[in-house]
């Protein structure tokens, strides 16, 4: 008998972008293929967190278009910086306000420790992931954070499942850190935006790797000191995933463009990138799921079970 070969799925930070995710864990969900573990970061810690606490794919689809039907959305400074980004055509009265907009929140930054309310964010969390502990998803689930105070990794596999996606989700700047157990934790972007070496160190044979980070390749015009340093960033960036992407077995980037991550407008386009990405991936998908024993009945009965008993978020937080 061949021997089972446990699959990982490590997904990346990018903000709004990472609504692609959705697609590919979409043809994924086609294949049959379901991992026995989940690492994310950031927006990739929020899909995968409520993918392993329970949410079928399609319910997921759902709620991410819900979301910009909601009061929630509508109000959020989210959605105001989403729109000064995004770079759509907007009358001349909503141009000269997101521009000032903007330039308020810069100077705001100046003085506190960051741009966007965190209770903006708490809501988003909320509204996607159960009020459950990191030790009662149904697949097992880790987010990965950056402790600020010592530069260290850190890895949250236990806790509020909220709050430690919350802790990797806390972009630098744009939230305030997020302090668990004495910890000063911020987005785990920092030192790794796609979290695959994560899942070797948890003895997964088998990595997927979905990376949604703005491509290397686009680089607007660098006229300020602010795009320089936004530029140095992605750069360096860029490199860090690179070498972290290096034993993943499959790395899936669909083709986002200069789609802001804040842009989370664009949520069904970024769907639908997500899944192209993973539908011309397929050849390299099937092949890895025919190395991968088939799961067992035992398996899937526990999960089933579990799965009747989940908690879901309500959908307004």
């Amino acid at each position: 008998m061949r021997k089972h070969r446990k699959i990982g799925l490590a997904l990346g930070g990018g903000g709004a972008r990472g609504f692609a995710h959705i697609g590919v864990m979409k043809v994924l969900e086609k294949e049959k293929i379901e991992p026995d573990i989940i690492v994310g970061t950031s927006i990739g810690a929020i899909v995968g967190g409520a993918f392993a606490s329970g949410m079928k794919i399609e319910e997921l689809e759902e709620r991410a278009y819900s979301f910009l039907e909601s009061d929630l959305y509508a109000s959020s400074e989210l959605k105001a910086m989403g729109e000064a980004e995004s770079g759509a055509e907007q009358r001349l009265s909503s141009r000269i306000q997101n521009y000032f907009k903007t330039k308020i929140r810069l100077a705001s930054a100046l003085y506190k420790p960051s741009i966007l309310p965190m209770s903006d964010m708490e809501e988003f969390v909320s509204f996607f992931i159960p009020d459950i502990q990191i030790e009662e998803t149904i697949i097992p689930f880790r987010a990965i954070a950056t402790d600020l105070k010592n530069g260290e990794c850190v890895v949250l596999k236990k806790g509020s499942l909220r709050r430690s996606i919350l802790a990797s989700s806390a972009v630098p700047g744009a939230l305030p850190p997020v302090e668990i157990n004495g910890r000063q934790l911020s987005d785990g972007g920092i030192i790794c935006n796609v979290p695959a070496q994560h899942l070797f160190e948890e003895g997964i044979q088998a990595v997927i790797a979905i990376a949604v980070d703005r491509d290397i390749a686009l680089c607007s015009g660098l006229q300020t000191a602010m795009d320089i340093y936004v530029r140095a960033g992605e750069i360096q960036g860029f490199h860090l995933e690179k070498y972290s992407l290096e034993n993943a077995n499959i790395v899936i980037r669909p083709k986002l463009g200069g789609i802001h991550w804040t842009d989370f407008s664009r949520s069904k386009e970024l769907i639908s990138l997500g899944e192209s990405a993973a539908i011309d991936s397929l050849p390299e998908i099937r092949r890895l799921a025919r190395s991968i024993a088939p799961w067992s009945l035992a398996d899937n009965i526990k999960r089933s079970v579990k799965r009747l008993f989940v908690v879901r978020p309500s959908g307004n937080g």
